[in-house]
């Protein structure tokens, strides 16, 4: 089964589509905040403005998750990174609606590859309708957002391009995957970057370029996206293991139900000394409840599980790196509470 990692599970933090700055993202500048909201509910407002169409019912599919709320972090993204420059500019307005755009058409899509039923509490868009409108309704979301991008210059056509090439090889190789001799956990990194991480990366540059920061700044900006985006979908890994469901909200060992192998079970898999019973029970999804609890629990105390949150200290490592190239101030502070928290969720 595809896994949706450009979907809701890799998002940190959820929005109201009021342009609320999201839970979870501590800002406790109130200038910024201030700012942040009123950018979220400009994106939000040129959001519903650039998906509606002269026919109707694109209009109203493509309403169907923008209006469903959820996830607005990488538009948030966006607005953070260009608090280095100027933050009002209208190119970064866009920019931010671009790159949710993208996200929204990919979750219209991903719906379709895992059979999902519901999306942000309400009926999926392949089962509200069926799968050909749902996959129609994210290729017009992606024309429409290739449709604002184009306004912004042919270097952010360029770098959206290789974006949506990204996003597509990630989940060919995911829906592949791995080749013979190739490193299964190389394999997952590179997934996860194309799936999640390159979209982030790509936001933080566009905040940072059409607010007309330093060259070093949007570099900076792109690595920490690249960095955050990764990071947050080992958590997810992290926690879908070792998390209570009254504390994360979400049943403990989908994974291993769906035999999608995450991160500690590649780094288990790969230990000599992991058990061999843990070995068996990660040879195919588990559908008996007593053995997934097991397999949890064996989890838990391995040498995978350690490695794999060593794995999640490094990347949340570089970005605290990339934000020592930052100029002091709120912006960056918020940044570094958002790289604490990739790591701090799993606790």
């Amino acid at each position: 089964m595809s896994r949706p990692v450009t979907g809701a599970a890799s998002d940190p933090t959820s929005a109201a589509p009021d342009g609320a700055v999201p839970v979870g993202l501590d800002i406790s500048d109130p200038v910024l905040a201030a700012a942040v909201g009123e950018g979220m509910q400009r994106v939000e407002n040129l959001l519903h403005e650039s998906v509606r169409s002269e026919y109707n019912f694109a209009t109203r599919t493509s309403l169907h998750l923008v209006d469903a709320g959820g996830k607005r972090f990488r538009p948030l993204f966006t607005l953070l990174a260009a608090q280095f420059g100027d933050h009002d500019a209208e190119d970064v307005i866009k920019s931010a609606a671009i790159v949710e755009m993208v996200h929204l058409a990919t979750l219209y899509h991903d719906d379709v590859m895992d059979e999902a039923t519901m999306r942000r509490g309400a009926s999926s868009a392949n089962a509200r309708w069926d799968n050909s409108i749902a996959i129609l309704t994210g290729d017009f979301l992606f024309a429409q957002a290739s449709s604002l991008v184009s306004e912004l210059g042919v270097d952010a056509v360029r770098l959206m391009a290789r974006t949506f090439e990204a996003l597509v090889t990630g989940q060919m190789r995911e829906t592949i995957g791995a080749d013979e001799g190739e490193d299964a956990v190389e394999h997952y990194l590179t997934v996860v970057y194309e799936k999640t991480g390159s979209l982030i990366a790509t936001a933080g540059r566009f905040g940072a370029e059409f607010s007309g920061a330093d060259e070093v700044h949007v570099g900076a900006l792109e690595r920490i996206g690249r960095s955050i985006g990764i990071g947050f979908q080992i958590s997810d890994d992290i926690i879908d293991i070792d998390s209570p469901a009254r504390e994360s909200g979400k049943t403990p060992g989908t994974d291993l139900r769906e035999g999608v192998r995450t991160l500690p079970m590649l780094y288990a898999l790969a230990g000599e000394e992991t058990d061999s019973r843990l070995r068996r029970l990660l040879s195919g999804p588990i559908t008996v409840d007593h053995e997934v609890d097991e397999a949890l629990e064996l989890l838990r105390t391995s040498e995978g599980m350690a490695r794999a949150r060593r794995t999640l200290d490094r990347f949340a490592d570089d970005a605290r790196a990339e934000l020592d190239l930052l100029p002091a101030g709120p912006a960056r502070d918020a940044l570094a509470r958002l790289a604490e928290y990739v790591v701090d969720r799993t606790r």
